[in-house]
Order: structure tokens, then C-alpha cells, then sequence
């Protein structure tokens, strides 16, 4: 599950269960009001609907991310005139080790990464956003809440985990349940912001 054959197959075969076939209101509803200057990335976005809302809104730097290059493929048809520099395919752990990534991103919109990466990496995401984010950046999204099994992916997590999790660099400004959470996720989700500190 941590290669992109894995991810790439999953698409072809359509086993994407998590996508929602369009943005995702919490995301969006969050992003309101930042300025469209903002450098903002997405990570394993899949197909990029939140991306595609915020690129026609007017966000230019906005930035995509996802292991499968067939997701990378389906998004750039769907959105011709997004810059194919600004989707990455491949390892985002190497991509968030690229110089020129380091310190760049006024926010990071989580939603079905987290729970998608081999529990044992949670540690190298934690640290990953750590390095990416301005000092004051934010990473902020959906955190699913079912019970942590090996029986993934989507591993489960839960609030108790993720304020250990971003508690330090990062400062928790808020973690609860989203009205906007869509209702098959409204009891196995909640929405977070945690503020990167200066390091």
C-alpha cells in the first residue's frame, strides 16, 4: 500500500471508495476567507476535486499531491489548464524532503491522507507537514475516528492519538465534529486545525 503500483491499481480497478465525486465541504468551508495569494497544498488528493474548486476560485498556488500517476493523469484532462508542475506523482515523504518545499505552504488541507499511509508513518507525516509549512502555517482537515486496526487502508486513529500528534511543533487550535462532515463520515470524523510553531 505505500508504492504507487498499489495506488495506480486502485484507480484503474475504481476501488475508491473514499472519493466523494466532488469537493469536500469542510475543506472548502475552511479555506474561506484566506487570501487567493496563499500557497496551499493538498496531499493525496486522488482525483483533486478540492484542488479544481480552489484553482477555479481563483487560489494560483495551489499545489496537489498523490502516489497514483493515473490520478495525476484523470485531473490535468479534467482541468487543462492547471499547471502540470503543481501535481506531484509519486512518494510525498521524497517530495516533502525537495529543497524548494521546505517552508513554502501557508496551509495543508488533510482529508483521507492520514488514514492512508501505513500507521508506522505517522510519525514521518507529523514531521513532513513540520517541514513544508511557513512557521504560522496551517494544517488543517478531516481525521477519521473509527478504531485503529491493521485492517487498512483507511486506518482508523483517534483524538486522544492525533493531540499527541500535532502538539508539538504544532500548536492544536481546534479539534471537534464538523456540521459539514458528509453523513456517512459524520460519526467517524473530525475536523482539526493545528498551527505550525516557529521551529
Amino acid at each position: 500500500m505505500d508504492s504507487a503500483s498499489y495506488w495506480d491499481q486502485r484507480y484503474l480497478e475504481n476501488q475508491t471508495g473514499w472519493d466523494l465525486n466532488g469537493p469536500t465541504p469542510a475543506l472548502q468551508a475552511a479555506i474561506e476567507g484566506l487570501p487567493k495569494t496563499a500557497f496551499i497544498l493538498i496531499p493525496g488528493c486522488g482525483f483533486g476535486w478540492d484542488g479544481e474548486a480552489l484553482w477555479k476560485k481563483g487560489y494560483a498556488n495551489v499545489y496537489l499531491s498523490d502516489w497514483a500517476p493515473s490520478a495525476k493523469t484523470a485531473y490535468l484532462e479534467r482541468v487543462p489548464d492547471f499547471p502540470p508542475d503543481q501535481f506531484s506523482s509519486g512518494d510525498f515523504f521524497e517530495w516533502a524532503t525537495l529543497k524548494e518545499n521546505q517552508g513554502k505552504f501557508d496551509v495543508v488541507l488533510e482529508c483521507t491522507f492520514y488514514c492512508a499511509i501505513p500507521p508506522q508513518r505517522r510519525l514521518d507525516y507529523a514531521a513532513a507537514m513540520a517541514q513544508i509549512l511557513k512557521p504560522g502555517g496551517r494544517l488543517m482537515g478531516v481525521l477519521f475516528t473509527f478504531p485503529l486496526t491493521e485492517a487498512g487502508p483507511p486506518f482508523g486513529g483517534s483524538v486522544e492519538e492525533y493531540h499527541d500528534r500535532f502538539s508539538t511543533p504544532f500548536a492544536l487550535e481546534s479539534m471537534g465534529a464538523s456540521p459539514l462532515s458528509i453523513p456517512p463520515r459524520a460519526d467517524k470524523e473530525v475536523f482539526f486545525c493545528a498551527k505550525l510553531q516557529s521551529l
